[in-house]
């Protein structure tokens, strides 16, 4: 805190809910943090009306009175950058919810507060660069082992170039020195630790098209509607649609090297889940934990409201950080209508003008801010290393009304679309995502890459699959009304094949260790196998075999059980593929045969 800002203590003159008005703190700015009230409540200031500053406090006001002092503090809402992040849980605000609970137990005091790193540990510093190597704003001047995945490379602050000086091989707490730097200003000192305020995205040297997709392991995403790395999707559905499985699912499995997961709003119970099984969780490209990997920003729906936006802001500015070291990150935001409430409240509060559904007019600028900080870029450095974020949101329209302004907004800015449906959840087929209202622009990206590492007709499998998904949702109108007998044969078998394709391969069982992750290379065995069925079946119905007959061969029920075959004996598909054609054919044979009989014994009858 500067001596600036040490001397401006205004004083409170109104308290409604989470928003404060201060009067007497001449100088401040918009977004400037303050501390309100004699037990130092952490807040924001994000209205200046002459001398009345509106204060959006990130702690329950209760007691707070006409007359107390708001200190300013001359800094804006930061985080603390630095080995550490791995692994830990913070609140909305960062506040460390591990130590908070060794020092005050269950619930969080308030104003309570402890540093985001850890200043007790010492992380071994190993230097990159040598003395009298220049360097600028990005480069990477050293690396800490932080975790037995992650390698967390220490970069040169922003606004820092120069040549070094000194660097120091040494095991360091995040504030001591490990580096100095020569610059046009003077030496500066360089630590393992560095800030940065949450709303203003990190630099960048330059930012490409995302060209790689981000490997789930959902088939209906990966095959259907995929995502790729630096992208970003929309997760909308009703109440048990199953939005928090799914963001728990790509959290688990989406090939990504950091994953920063923030609950913003929702039910502790979910966020539970997450810390007790992550843990648990064995990532399937190292073996070691998921945690390993993992950021964790918890804000509760029984947490402070205002707090629901700053934990939004306060996590992609975390995996913007791992971004520029070079990773591929992953965040999933869990969900964005709970961070749109709380912004609706707070507009209320400071009786702004309200736009639709009582939502402030800055909603979708405010939603935009947050989606766009997603992307595929060129880090800050000499290097010309490269990382991504993905971003993941789930939205919670009541009633599971798309139209509604969060969704709407949402869906402006975001390329990936995967709609949850509450009659698909009801039938219990999960992922619950709609094939039908779902979509992707990044298909093409995933069916290039798909058509050169995994096999050259993954496009053309997709199309049919798609195709005859799209037809069965035709025929199933003409079935409620004439039903199901009046259809062709062909149509028929059509029907059969597209409730293979959604039982056999849309649905998929999160909680069964053979289902759960499908690999690409699986993902089309299994599409492949059944539109083989599909195929051989045709030519047989069109040679006059019966229908009845080529739906009920005994390989069908390989073919469902063929999800569940290991990702490292995907050979066994080759042989339930023979088995079906051998199946059919046999078919072929047995209806020749059956005809020839016929035929003999109407000319003996006739004799």
């Amino acid at each position: 805190m500067s001596e600036q800002a040490n001397e401006r203590v205004g004083k409170v003159v109104k308290v409604s809910g989470p928003l404060v008005i201060a009067s007497g703190l001449a100088g401040s700015q918009m977004f400037e943090t303050v501390r309100v009230g004699e037990p130092r409540l952490f807040g924001e200031i994000i209205e200046i009306r002459g001398d009345e500053y509106s204060i959006q406090v990130y702690e329950e006001t209760e007691g707070i009175g006409v007359g107390e002092p708001v200190q300013a503090t001359g800094d804006s809402l930061s985080v603390e950058l630095g080995p550490g992040l791995i692994r830990a849980i913070y609140d909305g605000i960062q506040r460390p919810l591990n130590k908070l609970y060794d020092e005050w137990g269950d619930f969080i005091v308030r104003g309570a507060e402890r540093p985001a790193l850890d200043r007790e540990n010492k992380w071994k510093f190993v230097p990159k660069v040598n003395v009298g190597d220049e360097v600028q704003t990005g480069d990477i001047i050293g690396t800490v082992q932080e975790t037995v995945v992650v390698e967390h490379r220490v970069m040169v602050p922003s606004g820092i170039q120069g040549s070094v000086v000194e660097i120091k091989e040494i095991e360091a707490n995040v504030d001591e020195v490990v580096a100095r730097i020569e610059t046009k200003l003077g030496v500066k000192d360089v630590t393992m630790a560095q800030r940065w305020p949450v709303r203003r995205p990190r630099d960048i040297a330059k930012k490409h098209p995302p060209d790689t997709p981000l490997v789930t392991g959902q088939r209906v995403v990966d095959m259907l509607f995929p995502l790729t790395k630096g992208g970003a999707a929309c997760v909308p559905g009703p109440f048990g649609s199953g939005k928090t499985v799914v963001q728990h699912q790509l959290a688990k499995w989406a090939d990504a090297d950091i994953i920063v997961y923030v609950g913003c709003g929702e039910r502790g119970n979910e966020m539970t889940d997450v810390l007790l099984e992550f843990p648990e969780l064995k990532d399937p490209k190292s073996g070691e934990a998921l945690m390993e990997r993992t950021v964790l920003i918890a804000n509760t729906s029984n947490m402070p409201v205002a707090a629901r936006e700053a934990s939004v802001f306060t996590g992609i500015t975390i995996a913007e950080y791992f971004r520029d070291m070079g990773y591929n990150v992953a965040l999933m935001a869990d969900s964005t209508s709970r961070w749109a409430e709380a912004m609706r409240e707070i507009s209320g509060r400071l009786e702004e003008m309200p736009g639709e559904e009582g939502y402030p007019a800055y909603l979708g600028s405010r939603i935009a801010s947050f989606y766009e900080r997603s992307g595929y870029a060129t880090c800050l450095g000499t290097d010309e290393r490269k990382g991504s974020l993905s971003v993941i949101g789930a939205v919670s329209p009541p009633g599971g009304d798309l139209s509604e302004p969060v969704t709407q907004a949402t869906l402006r800015v975001v390329k990936v679309f995967w709609g949850l449906d509450d009659r698909l959840a009801s039938q219990r087929h999960f992922p619950a995502i709609n094939w039908l209202t779902s979509y992707s622009l990044c298909q093409q990206t995933m069916d290039t890459y798909a058509n050169e590492n995994i096999a050259e007709d993954w496009e053309a499998n997709r199309k049919e699959a798609m195709a005859i998904l799209q037809r069965e949702s035709e025929l199933e109108e003409l079935v409620r009304l004439v039903g199901v007998d009046a259809l062709s044969g062909p149509d028929r078998l059509l029907m059969d094949t597209a409730k293979m394709i959604r039982e056999d391969f849309l649905h998929q069982n999160a909680f069964m260790a053979e289902d759960t992750y499908t690999s690409l290379k699986k993902q089309y065995h299994i599409v492949r196998l059944i539109l083989h069925c599909y195929h051989e079946s045709q030519n047989i119905l069109e040679a006059g075999a019966e229908l009845d007959s080529i739906v009920s061969i005994p390989a069908k029920d390989e073919i469902a059980r063929a999800k569940l075959i290991p990702e490292d004996q995907l050979e066994k598909f080759e042989d339930v593929e023979k088995n079906v054609s051998s199946q059919i054919a046999a078919l072929t044979s047995s209806e020749h045969g059956a005809e020839s009989t016929e035929t003999n014994e109407t000319e003996v009858a006739a004799k």
